[in-house]
């Protein structure tokens, strides 16, 4: 098993200074990250742990290219329920043929512009999934669809500053150059929201969830303020699955997130700062609270709770009553080190399982 990251000759925070409507995908950083099929999915596992920003990992046969599967698909169906049980000791071909999907892949000649509509194109839950890159025959890399819009992003900042030019040089009238901005400055937001959001419950994804959290954190530990984090997790979801089909499961997420969004911005009067909601991982939601005390933060848990209650969301199979409820974790912390940044987390999500073993369908506070 080899992980490589390959940025020749630029740094990846420098990949995307001077890119044009020319460049193509060669410009930007891929990720050489190729596993055989027969390894088993903890080994994968732990590498996704080692390596945060690896977005898949291709999966060959005899060193020959096989497919893909992304980190959110492979972290989504082992964060299910028995998830690890079932597939942890067993080959990594086994949960590639259950998640398999349609597979984007780009030689590395491809334009960048080309390669944000392909991407884009996509529907709603392959969006985040990794681009392949070919960049020459049985060799292939993974590019994180995340960079090809950021590159797409600074294109359209090239272009502005081009229609500029054309202001000065051509004599454009103030109005049209005014339009053209406009027109890029709704692209380039357009482009942020596909960028940081989930795409099937539209609240925000793992990826800014996790940068939200390292930016509140910085900020927060220069004034020793408190800050709250509440796991949300729908009770049963694989139940709920199996009884009504995954259709109405997705359904069943997007009314959740919004109703747990909804939810904090009712209460967003009890928090000085600015609160985020994401979808955290599977049926599993995310909540963070800066400036916020335990109290207060339990107090919206519990508005959450009645919130997804007031859903009335049928679950026949429900173990706790007959309609959709939630098991919610707070945790609340003084922000000071990376290493309690991990233990907030962690004590939200103990606190989780304590709400799940106390019977689900309520808040708990972690105590530690």
């Amino acid at each position: 098993m080899s992980v490589e990251f390959i940025a020749p000759f630029k740094s990846p925070e420098k990949l995307s200074e001077n890119l044009t409507l020319e460049s193509t995908l060669k410009e930007l950083a891929v990720f050489n990250f190729q596993v055989e099929s027969s390894h088993l999915a903890k080994e994968v596992a732990r590498l996704f742990q080692a390596h945060p920003l690896l977005p898949g990992v291709i999966l060959t046969v005899d060193s020959e290219f096989l497919g893909m599967i992304s980190r959110r698909r492979f972290m989504e169906r082992m964060s299910r329920p028995y998830g690890v049980d079932i597939f942890a000791c067993r080959p990594i071909m086994a949960l590639y043929q259950i998640t398999q999907t349609d597979i984007l892949i780009l030689p590395g000649a491809t334009l960048i512009v080309m390669a944000a509509q392909r991407a884009l194109q996509r529907s709603p839950e392959q969006l985040y999934e990794p681009i392949v890159v070919q960049l020459e025959p049985q060799v292939y890399r993974l590019l994180d669809v995340h960079q090809v819009l950021v590159a797409l992003s600074q294109i359209h900042q090239q272009a502005t500053w081009y229609i500029s030019e054309l202001y000065y040089n051509l004599s454009v009238t103030q109005s049209e150059l005014e339009a053209a901005n406009s027109q890029l400055k709704s692209a380039n937001s357009e482009l942020y929201r596909l960028a940081n959001s989930d795409g099937l419950t539209q609240v925000a994804n793992r990826r800014c969830f996790n940068q939200y959290l390292e930016k509140t954190w910085q900020e927060l530990g220069g004034e020793t303020a408190e800050l709250s984090l509440i796991l949300c997790d729908i009770d049963f979801f694989k139940t709920y699955n199996d009884t009504y089909g995954h259709q109405a499961g997705d359904a069943c997420l997007q009314q959740v997130a919004q109703a747990i969004l909804e939810a904090v911005n009712y209460s967003a009067g009890e928090v000085s700062g600015e609160t985020l909601v994401a979808r955290y991982g599977g049926e599993e939601f995310a909540v963070i609270l800066p400036r916020t005390s335990p109290e207060i933060a339990v107090s919206i848990a519990e508005q959450i709770r009645v919130w997804v209650k007031k859903l009335e969301i049928e679950h026949i199979n429900s173990e706790v009553c007959s309609l959709v409820t939630l098991s919610l974790g707070v945790a609340s912390t003084v922000p000071r080190s990376s290493a309690a940044q991990k233990s907030l987390i962690a004590a939200a999500d103990r606190a989780l399982y304590q709400a799940k073993d106390a019977g689900r369908d309520r808040v708990i506070l972690d105590a530690d």
